[in-house]
Parts: structure tokens; sequence; C-alpha cells
């Protein structure tokens, strides 16, 4: 259903996506001084203790994330928006007041149970925008949703610093605080709750060969995507110190290639939802994963730093499309009223790819070698660009 509010709709979304993801990740980069101030000591323990905090917000996120959406579609995107930006306010503002690191995790957890704006803003977006401008649409949502994932340890390398590690928590709070009140009072939806047998029908809706085998192909696209994007996280402080002569600037230097592929996405995304708009979803999509195939590659046989930053730029620009296209395809393939709840499927499986590359991608880097990641996730990719093919280019005999 389209809606005469859609624009200003989308921009609330922007914004409110963008402060709920930096107050999600500004806790990256000072998380281990966190958990030793709350009494943890011992290297080992330290990074145990932030590696399970910092799991816990996006697993507990995963788990709830077709129950959000489902909810969405029986009383309205607007409410679950309104509700994610309060829980997440209040969930941020009690992880400033922890006293230890049993409470730190609990309320991680809490705050993935609480959230999901960013996949709640996605839903109403999908779900309001017309057809023909929904890749663009989405696109500059995703835009915002990955510059919030660039700024949140930008501000977390620096705040702390200047206010101290319990006020940037409660700078968070604040900040997800103002997308509370812009959602309740900008947001317009007109939603009516569906009497109980019209909630029946959805919950039975049944898809068509064709539709689930769409859907399946996009969650499938959506774990491929965020698995490229961080199977390389546990071992690119690793990788770039082999590749540079200046130990001092190795952290640097990693640092920037892991933002040059948040860039390239940032830069690339809306332009390419316009281009999906015109040339059809599943062929970008196609094109994309191919392209970040043939760009991972050679990532595994770089001699220079700079040039695994110009590659995993490229990769970020041809990856930039593929959320707002998994949406659209999502939205244009299964029932109106059952929009929310298969698009918290996606978001479920794309945290999987967030667990699932990191794990996978420190295994086999520290079994096998570092290049075998790059190789490994490139055949992945390829094969998701086939498969999505397969499932929507391939002429099929009639």
């Amino acid at each position: 259903m389209q809606h005469e509010h859609w624009k200003r709709n989308l921009a609330v979304c922007m914004i409110g996506s963008f402060t709920t993801i930096i107050g999600m990740t500004v806790v990256l980069p000072f998380l281990p001084l966190y958990v030793a101030q709350l009494g943890v000591q011992g290297h080992a323990e330290i990074v145990q203790w932030s590696g399970i905090a910092f799991g816990a917000t996006f697993l507990s996120a995963a788990l709830v994330a077709p129950l959000w959406g489902r909810l969405a579609d029986q009383y309205g995107r607007k409410l679950m928006l309104i509700r994610a930006s309060l829980g997440m306010t209040v969930a941020t503002a009690l992880i400033g007041m922890a006293q230890d690191a049993w409470q730190l995790v609990v309320l991680r957890l809490l705050t993935g149970l609480l959230g999901g704006y960013a996949s709640g803003s996605i839903a109403l977006v999908a779900a309001q925008t017309p057809k023909e401008r929904s890749g663009w649409a989405l696109g500059m949502l995703s835009s915002t949703i990955m510059a919030g994932n660039l700024a949140g340890p930008l501000l977390g390398g620096g705040l702390p610093a200047l206010i101290g590690i319990r006020n940037t928590f409660f700078a968070s709070a604040a900040l997800i605080g103002l997308a509370f009140i812009g959602t309740s009072v900008l947001i317009r939806e007109d939603h009516h709750p569906r009497k109980l047998a019209d909630r029946k029908e959805v919950s039975a809706a049944k898809l068509s060969s064709a539709q689930k085998r769409a859907v399946i192909a996009m969650l499938a696209t959506g774990v491929l995507l965020m698995f490229a994007n961080m199977s390389i996280e546990p071992i690119i402080t690793v990788y770039v110190a082999e590749l540079s002569n200046d130990q001092g600037s190795v952290t640097m230097m990693a640092g920037i290639v892991m933002s040059a592929t948040a860039l390239g996405a940032i830069l690339s995304a809306a332009f390419l939802g316009r281009v999906a708009d015109r040339a059809g979803h599943p062929r970008l999509i196609v094109s994309c994963l191919a392209l970040a195939s043939a760009l991972l590659l050679p990532q595994a046989f770089v001699h220079e730093t700079w040039q695994l930053v110009v590659l995993r730029f490229l990769m970020g620009l041809s990856l930039g499309g593929l959320l707002p296209c998994v949406a659209s395809v999502i939205r244009h393939s299964v029932p109106e009223r059952a929009v929310g709840q298969f698009l918290g499927y996606s978001t479920s499986a794309q945290y999987a790819g967030q667990v699932l590359g990191p794990v996978l991608g420190g295994l086999v880097g520290g079994r096998i070698g570092m290049g075998a990641v790059f190789i490994g996730s490139a055949l992945l990719m390829g094969l998701g660009a086939v498969f999505n093919y397969q499932t929507f280019l391939k002429r099929r005999p009639a």
C-alpha cells in the first residue's frame, strides 16, 4: 500500500536508524576497557567477556527479529519503531549503570531483544514506498544504516576520553531518545489492527513455489553479504601486518581497510537502488554478487596495503545495492500482510552471517592461511550469483 507521507517517513527512518545504529556500535572501541572497569582481570578474561557482551546484542536481535516483524504486520510498523527506540534508550542508559560483567551481558542481550529499529524501518519503507521507487528509497535507508555502523566506532574512539565511558552510554541513550521523539511525532501510518481471523490467515499464508524460491534466495543472499563483509574481521590486523613495512601504523591501516568497504557501500547504495528499479532487482543482485566474487579473489594475493584498501573499497561499491534489492525482492514476493514477518527472517539471516563470518574466518585463517579466507569467500559469493541466476533469470522450460 502506497502512502502520501512516504518521503517524510523515509527521512525520519533514516535519521532514526542512523542514531540507533550508533547506539549499538559506539561501544566497540572501548568495550574491553569497560569490562576491565567492571572488575574483570586478566587479558584472556577481558577478551572473553568483551566478545560475549558484544555478540549478545546481535544474538538476541536475530532471535526476535521475525517476531517483531510479525507484530508489525498485525499492529502497525510505527508502533514497533516506537517500541524499539524507547527500549533501546532505556537499555543503553542502564548499560551505563552496570556494576559487573554479568549485568553488562544481560543488558546487551536486552538491547538486542528490545531493539530492531533499523529492520523495522526497512519494513515500513518497503511497505509504503511506491514499487517503482522502492530500490532508491531502500538504498538511501541502507546508506544511513551503514553510515551509522561507520560513525559509531569513530565516536566511541573519542567520546570516552572527553566525557568518560559511562557518560558515553548516557549520551548514546539521549541520541536514541531523540529518535524515539521524532518517530512518535513525525511518522504517519494508516494502520488498523487486524481481526483475529485475519491474523490467523497471515500466519497460515502459503507461498507459491516461485515465491518460496525467491525468499530462500534472498535469505541466502543476506547471509552471504554479511559473511563476505565480516569474514576478514578476525584476521585483518594480522594480514595488514604481513603487508606493511611500518609496524607502527598497522592498527590505523587495519581500520582504514575495514572502513573502505563500508564507505564504498554508503556511496553506491542509493545509486544501485535506482538502477535496480529500472533494470530489475534480481539482475542487479546477480551482477553484484559476481563482481564481489571477482574482487575478493585478488585480495588473497596483494603485496601492498593500498592494494587491499582499493579492492575492499571497490567491493563495497559492488555490495552497496544488495540489501535494498533483498528487501525489494521480498516485498514483491510475499503478500502485503506478511512483509514485516519475512523481512524479519531476512534480518535474522543477516545477523547469522555477521556471526558465521568472523567465526569461520578466524578458524580458516588460523588453520589454513589468511589467503584462504578471501578465496573461500569469493567461491561462496560466486555460488550465490549462480544460485540467484538459476532462481530468477534462467529461462525455465514451458
